[in-house]
């Protein structure tokens, strides 16, 4: 259970970019982010239901389907990234940031379902629990960090290609890495 919880926090630091570049964003407010998490911890439930049910019908390694979800979020990370910027979109709209939610959210329930395989017959609800706190702890902190003055400095291209690349490596250790 042990190894379970330590995913569940490992795989969640991806969060903490994309609430450093939401944070860096004048036109959204944490009251979005606390929105996005509740909406978050729903779906990471949903996740671990949908997971447990799921596994025995599907006729090929679960683990590749979550792989390759997860390289196809962190590539839409940073394609969004440039494709907002070559836009001129200086400042994130509403709709955006409902976007970006929604992927996050996705990718939280896709991390409780990717645990969750990994570890049947001995998952618990304790993975989703934690996948959804670990998410909020980090978007949350970051965003309040994103609100000093010494992160502004940051270039918001690293906060997004960060972002991405966490969420393309763990769709690599999903489909290459065994867990013992």
């Amino acid at each position: 259970m042990f190894m379970a919880v330590l995913s569940g926090l490992i795989v969640s630091v991806d969060a903490f970019f994309i609430g450093l570049s939401l944070g860096v964003q004048k036109s959204c407010k944490f009251l979005y982010l606390a929105v996005i998490n509740a909406f978050l911890f729903g779906l990471c439930f949903l996740g671990f239901i949908v997971a447990g049910q799921v596994y025995e019908i599907i006729p090929f390694d679960p683990d590749l389907l979550v792989g390759f979800a997860f390289i196809a979020l962190g590539i839409w990370t940073i394609l969004h990234y440039f494709i907002s910027r070559r836009t001129n979109e200086t400042d994130m709209s509403l709709k955006t940031i409902i976007l970006v939610g929604l992927v996050m959210s996705v990718e939280a329930m896709l991390i409780t379902m990717g645990i969750t395989f990994i570890f049947l017959p001995y998952s618990t609800f304790i993975i989703p629990i934690v996948v959804a706190f670990a998410h909020f702890a980090y978007s949350s902190l970051s965003f309040y960090l994103a609100r000093t003055k010494y992160v502004r400095r940051i270039p918001t291209i690293l906060s997004h290609v960060i972002s991405g690349l966490a969420l393309i490596i763990y769709g690599m250790m999903a489909l290459f890495v065994e867990i013992a």
